[in-house]
C-alpha cells in the first residue's frame, strides 16, 4: 500500500502542481507524519520533489518535472496506447502519429482487440472528419462558429455560437456551446447542424461577459415512463435501455425509465409500432395518440 501511495501522491502533484501536507493526508487518509515520509522516500528515489513553508507553501515538484518512462509499468504503457487509440474513432487524424511516437518510446507495439466506430449508418465518413476538424479547432483556438440547425421539432434556424465542448452521450456527438441567439448555453446535436463555419472572430472576452450566472446547459423535461414492449421487441429494448430498468412479465417486457419529453423520444416510441403499450403516464398515451392519427391522416 506504502508503494502504492507513493505513486498516487506523485500523480496527484504531476496534476495539481502542488499540495499542502493536511491536503494530501486528508486525501489518502494517513497522518500528515506519514506523508512527510512518503515524501522523503520519493526524494530518495530520485523524484525532484520539496516542500516550502510560510503562505502559499507546500509540497511541490521541480518546475518542467518529466514522469520518465521507467516510472510506468508496462500495463501502464499499454493503457495509454488505448486510449490514444481510441482518438481515432473521433476522426482525429494525428492520432496515429501520436501512437507511432507513443510505440517508439514505450517500445512495444499496439494490439488490435478493440475498434471502436462513433460514425452513423449511411454517413459520409469524410463530412464528419471534417465537422470533428473545424469543432476541434475553434473549441481549442476559440473562434466563433456559424451553422444551420434543425432542432427536436423541426424548426429551422441560423445559429451563432462560441463553442465550449465535444460531448458523447446515448449514441450520439452534441455541442454544448454559448449560442449568440438564445443567449445561454446549449447542447447542439452535431447531425442536426449543416453548413458549419469558422468564422475569424475570437470569443474569450466576448463569452466572460455575455455568459450568464449559471452555465450549465438546460434539460429538458424528465418524464417518468412505464412500458409494456413484445418480446419479439428484446433486441431493440435491450439496445436502448440499461438492463437494471427492464423486467420481464411473462411474455412481455417492462421498462421503467425517465428519458428527456421532446420530438425525438414521441419518433423513438411510435418507431416500435404495435408493440409497445404505454402503461403510464396517461399524458403520453394521448400524446402518442394524437401523433399517429396524424400520420394516418398523411396516408389519405
Amino acid at each position: 500500500m506504502s508503494e502504492s501511495r507513493l505513486f498516487q501522491i506523485l500523480y496527484y502533484l504531476l496534476g495539481r502542481g502542488q499540495a499542502t501536507a493536511c491536503e494530501l493526508a486528508e486525501k489518502f487518509e494517513v497522518s500528515t507524519r506519514t506523508i512527510y515520509r512518503d515524501i522523503d522516500k520519493l526524494s530518495s528515489a530520485g523524484i525532484p520533489v520539496y516542500t516550502t513553508t510560510g503562505h502559499g507553501g507546500g509540497v511541490q515538484l521541480v518546475e518542467n518535472f518529466v514522469l520518465k518512462q521507467a516510472l510506468l509499468s508496462k500495463e501502464d504503457m499499454q493503457n495509454i496506447l488505448i486510449g490514444v487509440q481510441s482518438l481515432s474513432a473521433a476522426c482525429l487524424p494525428e492520432a496515429d502519429a501520436v501512437i507511432a511516437k507513443l510505440q517508439a518510446i514505450f517500445q512495444m507495439q499496439t494490439s488490435n482487440w478493440i475498434e471502436v466506430d462513433y460514425s452513423r449508418w449511411g454517413c459520409r465518413a469524410e463530412r464528419e472528419k471534417s465537422s470533428f476538424e473545424l469543432l476541434k479547432k475553434a473549441i481549442q483556438d476559440r473562434y466563433q462558429i456559424q451553422f444551420q440547425y434543425y432542432n427536436s421539432t423541426g424548426e429551422f434556424s441560423e445559429r451563432g455560437c462560441y463553442p465550449l465542448k465535444l460531448i458523447y452521450k446515448d449514441k450520439a456527438w452534441y455541442l454544448s456551446a454559448f449560442c449568440l441567439k438564445r443567449k445561454g448555453i446549449r447542447l447542439f446535436r452535431i447531425s442536426r447542424m449543416r453548413k458549419l463555419e469558422l468564422t475569424d472572430q475570437h470569443f474569450e472576452e466576448i463569452l466572460r461577459e455575455e455568459q450568464p450566472s449559471s452555465s450549465k446547459p438546460p434539460e429538458n423535461h424528465l418524464m417518468e415512463m412505464e412500458l409494456s414492449f413484445s418480446k419479439e421487441m428484446a433486441y431493440r429494448v435491450y439496445d436502448s435501455f440499461d438492463e437494471d430498468v427492464i423486467t420481464q412479465s411473462g411474455e412481455k417486457l417492462i421498462v421503467k425509465v425517465a428519458m428527456p419529453e421532446d420530438e425525438w423520444l414521441y419518433g423513438f416510441l411510435m418507431s416500435f409500432g404495435d408493440k409497445l403499450t404505454v402503461l403510464d403516464p396517461p399524458y403520453l398515451k394521448e400524446e402518442l395518440k394524437k401523433r399517429f392519427k396524424m400520420a394516418l391522416n398523411h396516408l389519405k
